[in-house]
């Protein structure tokens, strides 16, 4: 016999809830001590890998258009800039931005965690058991796309931005400042990107979107895609696919997802009214 859920007054739930804010932001912080202490790795290892000519995305790049014959513009022996420091404490705050974000996305699973401890309690044994494994799923979402803006992403723009010049009497010195910020915005905001089908099925669970709305406006969103896809990228048809088929597989993703989601929300409310469902 399962054991009843304990009721919580107003003031308990808000004392778990700061509870699980201070544990989640304990996880942040000891990751971000974590990799401060581990400088030359996060730095030396990842941050400043893609700035390489030899960085393994480049070189896969290259090896697939010197295969088909398309355009070698990942082939350069220099992604055409010098890093530079232009403040006395530039590097020192670099530091600690890129500590910070390596903190964030490390403690993204623990962090997720936490909040579903929080909301567990709340649901009903239907309710979780729609939600099973949702921790897990948007996790490896998270990470997933994490990865996809750093090994495609943030290599096709520095490629891009790095080299592109308005005169060759004007060479490219980066501050790394801006360096830094395009590694981390762009890695960072592709894992929150990638959460969409997590997104689209609980709005879908609570009847606000459908697999309808979303297959209606199919044609708007790949052209959204194509846009942000030819924004971030070389200007060449193959590296705007290579940023764009993976966001369109989410979409499709999601479309499934609806569907599923909405013929599981319309039988439970049949079984409830009593009325039957195909």
């Amino acid at each position: 016999m399962a054991e009843p859920r304990k009721e919580l007054t107003f003031l308990e739930h808000l004392e778990e809830l700061r509870w699980t804010l201070v544990r989640s932001a304990a996880a942040i912080v000891i990751f971000t001590i974590v990799a401060f202490l581990y400088k030359d790795l996060v730095f030396d290892t990842l941050i400043l890998a893609p700035q390489r000519p030899d960085f393994i995305t480049y070189r896969i790049f290259c090896h697939i258009a010197q295969r088909f014959g398309l355009d070698q513009s990942f082939c350069a022996d220099s992604t055409g800039f010098t890093l530079m420091n232009t403040s006395m404490g530039g590097q020192f705050m670099v530091h600690i931005m890129v500590s910070f974000s390596m903190g964030i996305i490390l403690a993204f699973p623990y962090v997720l965690w936490e909040l579903w401890r929080f909301i567990k309690p709340g649901l009903g044994g239907k309710e979780r058991g729609s939600v099973r494994g949702v921790v897990f799923f948007a996790s490896l979402l998270f990470l997933l796309g994490v990865a996809f803006g750093y090994y495609v992403l943030a290599p096709m723009s520095i490629q891009f931005l790095g080299t592109y010049k308005v005169s060759d009497s004007v060479p490219n010195m980066v501050d790394l400042n801006s360096y830094i910020g395009t590694i981390t915005s762009l890695t960072l905001w592709t894992g929150v990107v990638f959460e969409l089908p997590m997104v689209v099925v609980f709005l879908a669970r609570v009847g606000l979107v459908g697999p309808k709305f979303l297959s209606t406006y199919r044609r708007h969103a790949y052209v959204v895609i194509l846009f942000i896809g030819a924004i971030i990228t070389p200007p060449d048809v193959t590296s705007q696919l290579l940023v764009s088929i993976p966001l369109m597989g989410l979409y499709e993703m999601s479309i499934l997802l609806a569907a599923r989601t909405e013929k599981k929300r319309l039988r439970a409310q049949a079984a409830e009214t009593g009325t039957p469902h195909p």
